[in-house]
């Protein structure tokens, strides 16, 4: 009897401290708080902690941000290096715990969470009506926000362009003693759509050869059907360039390996282009050639481990994103020649197909045009769209189409998914709205949190 008397108090015991150990606690935020007292200083100690209140500090290494990928370059000395939660400057050490982050920070005591805003004033015992309490908890959710709202921008300028070159990838290289009809028969033979232009006398770089270059050519000498545009067949790029130089000259942009992510956003977008070779300093060799999809495809990837701004549940409508107003577009029955003209004059990358009702039925890219030189069907630009879009290279979906009322988290997954460099935005009767490029989109992600507007852009560049 004695035993089963002294069993029963083991079993009381265990399952007290069971109850005990099971006690769900709100987590502790003082840790994060602390840095918004600066104007309470009556209301905290030297170390920065709330009078009467334990030190909640973690100091626990947590794991490397930059986690390998397909995008990442192992072993690689221009690496992101490994970062713990409380080194400056890390996406994880925006506040100590959240949905997405690791496990919130031991404490030596656990307290509730109206306790955290605890004033050591007697009269102030209400944490819900004490001044204190009310102004550290604005504070820390204003600071909360604001963190937020640039933690793409803070992204891009903690990795580098190196991170971003695969560890294999086709890079095609033309000397500019090549004859533009072969190099454009080479752009297609390897699936590129640029390519950078090598100069033996000058031994450097000196610029890109792209599907730009061959609709300017083919815009500029095409006559006729019946006539042979000659400086196609029998031009070489350098005699090209020297004849296109004249009117307008345009250096080669281009990025050190070393540079930042957002420096390669911010030269993409400010100098108005859709490629940016990586060259390395030291040796003078092209590494890789960036491109606004690569990048936000980059940013993807790591989007699941950050906190997502506020933002990005807003609607395109809100946030203004995209062009909505003079919108380029073409009829099935333009001709070739109308669609390459419209290319050069507006110096746009697509142009959506509308029929007579308004609604959108297809596109018409730069990138459909390399279609011409793959088939030799340059010398009759009459034909129409319809009839060019026939030959299609690729599978082609259809066009990709949002709405304005679409927030921008939808449209990021939407234009990643599709691997497209846009969008249509379109209404109820799918009737053309605007376009929403993924120049729009990164400038919203990643230049427009930091200060920098589309219109400062464009002022500088002019």
């Amino acid at each position: 009897m004695g035993s089963t008397a002294m069993d029963s108090k083991k079993d009381e015991k265990k399952t007290s401290r069971k109850r005990r150990s099971l006690r769900i606690h709100m987590p502790d935020l003082s840790s994060f708080a602390m840095p918004f007292l600066e104007g309470d200083a009556e209301h905290v100690n030297k170390d920065g902690v709330l009078k009467g209140e334990p030190s909640c500090r973690s100091a626990s290494p947590t794991k490397t941000f930059f986690s390998r990928g397909p995008f990442s370059r192992p072993s690689s000395p221009m690496s992101a290096p490994a970062r713990s939660r409380n080194s400056p400057g890390s996406p994880k050490s925006i506040f100590p715990y959240s949905p997405n982050n690791d496990s919130p920070p031991k404490c030596s005591r656990r307290r509730s969470f109206t306790g955290m805003f605890r004033s050591s004033s007697k009269e102030s015992t209400n944490p819900s009506t004490s001044p204190v309490s009310i102004k550290l908890f604005s504070r820390a959710r204003k600071a909360v926000e604001q963190s937020e709202s640039d933690i793409y921008m803070r992204f891009m300028k903690l990795h580098k362009c190196y991170d971003i070159v695969p560890t294999s990838s086709k890079l095609v290289v033309f000397d500019t003693t090549l004859q533009v009809k072969k190099a454009f028969f080479a752009l297609v033979a390897n699936g590129v759509r640029a390519a950078p232009l090598w100069e033996t006398k000058k031994q450097s770089f000196v610029g890109m050869l792209t599907i730009t270059d061959f609709i300017n050519i083919l815009h500029r000498y095409y006559k006729s059907p019946m006539v042979q545009i000659y400086e196609l067949e029998e031009h070489k790029i350098e005699t090209w360039r020297e004849l296109y130089l004249q009117e307008t000259f345009k250096p080669l942009v281009n990025i050190s390996p070393d540079a930042s992510i957002f420096d390669a956003v911010y030269s993409l977008i400010k100098n108005k282009i859709h490629r940016l070779p990586v060259i390395d300093p030291v040796s003078g060799n092209a590494l890789y050639i960036l491109t606004h999809k690569r990048i936000l495809k980059f940013l993807q990837l790591f989007v699941c481990e950050m906190p997502k701004p506020a933002f990005m549940k807003q609607t395109l409508e809100e946030l203004s994103i995209g062009t909505y107003s003079n919108i380029a577009f073409i009829h099935p029955d333009t001709p070739i020649i109308k669609a390459l003209s419209i290319f050069v004059e507006r110096r746009v990358s697509a142009l959506p197909v509308v029929d007579e009702s308004g609604k959108v039925v297809d596109i018409y890219s730069k990138f459909d045009v390399i279609n011409l030189a793959a088939e030799k069907t340059y010398n009759n630009l009459d034909i129409s769209v319809t009839q060019a879009l026939m030959h299609r290279s690729q599978y082609f979906e259809g066009v990709m189409k949002c709405n304005r009322l679409e927030i921008l988290e939808t449209i990021v997954d939407r234009i990643v998914k599709a691997e497209v460099h846009r969008l249509v935005v379109v209404d109820e009767n799918g009737s053309i709205v605007g376009i929403v490029s993924l120049s729009d989109i990164l400038q919203a992600l990643v230049l427009n949190p930091a200060g920098m507007t589309k219109k400062d852009s464009e002022a500088e560049t002019e």
